[in-house]
């Protein structure tokens, strides 16, 4: 824990340095090391019109070191900060903090004239702004003495990521829109619109059923129609003018039709009242 809060303020110190270097006061070994080493920051993903940092999208930053020294040295941490510009209009006078980077671990060694390479990624999501990036390396010797190198300090550009209709999001938000709008349409439509139109009455299956049947019946030829007389009164059989029966076993008083009797009324009164 000593350890890590020594390199964080020896991250700071090196970027105070930087930003106000004083020739007169005196500056401690570990901060501005008498080291063969060079250290140089590539970005492979970076413009030529400048480096940007696209927000909730990790950032690669390739460090190589180059060890000159006649000992080897081991590569500790790598960490860094962004801070505001002092020349804009909207920024403070001095420098200011925005955000501290995490710091990486590495343990890389690196032997005596040799180079070696170490990737540091980080990512962000401020607001679009030029901002100042300071980037540092802490290597040590071979006795263990930390050392802190200064590795970018050059300004950058922070930017919003590119929309595509492509994007899962943005073909979600489209279609929860396109359904809501819909959705408000017919509603729209089934509430105001439907009611000034009239409705057609339609027939359901009971109906159909019944023309169905109606069309199914035949016609009764009149010249086929026998009359016949019972207790409920006089009715109508279709049926043909021969019969279709066996009448051997029918009473011959119920095949012959009865003839009607008319009776005078005035001679029945008469006899009554003798």
């Amino acid at each position: 824990m000593g350890f890590a809060c020594f390199i964080t303020l020896a991250l700071l110190a090196l970027r105070t340095f930087a930003q106000d270097p004083s020739p007169e006061e005196p500056t401690s070994p570990s901060q501005t090391p008498n080291l063969a080493v060079k250290v140089s920051t590539s970005f492979p993903s970076s413009e030529i019109f400048g480096i940007k940092l696209i927000n909730n999208h990790p950032t690669l930053a390739v460090l190589s070191i180059s060890n000159d020294e006649p000992t080897p040295i081991s590569v500790i941490f790598v960490g860094g900060s962004l801070w505001t510009l002092p020349d804009l209009p909207t920024s403070p006078p001095t420098p200011q903090i925005v955000r501290n980077l995490t710091t990486t671990r590495y343990d890389v060694p690196i032997p005596a004239g040799e180079k070696e390479s170490v990737e540091f990624r980080f990512t962000i999501e401020l607001q679009p702004q030029d901002l100042k990036l300071n980037l540092a390396i802490v290597v040590t010797d071979s006795e263990g003495t930390p050392y802190t190198l200064s590795a970018f300090n050059e300004t950058v550009a922070v930017v919003e990521p590119d929309t595509s209709i492509f994007d899962p999001q943005i073909i979600f938000l489209y279609l929860f829109l396109l359904g809501l709008f819909a959705g408000t349409i017919y509603f729209i439509y089934n509430t105001w619109v439907a009611t000034l139109f009239p409705q057609k009455k339609r027939g359901g299956k009971d109906a159909s059923r019944a023309r169905k049947s109606t069309a199914g019946t035949k016609k009764v030829d009149p010249n086929d129609q026998v009359g016949v007389v019972g207790a409920d009164g006089p009715a109508v059989t279709s049926g043909s003018k021969s019969t279709a029966y066996d009448e051997s076993w029918i009473p011959e008083g119920h095949l012959q039709r009865p003839e009607a009797r008319r009776v005078k009324s005035g001679a029945g009164v008469k006899r009554r009242q003798a």
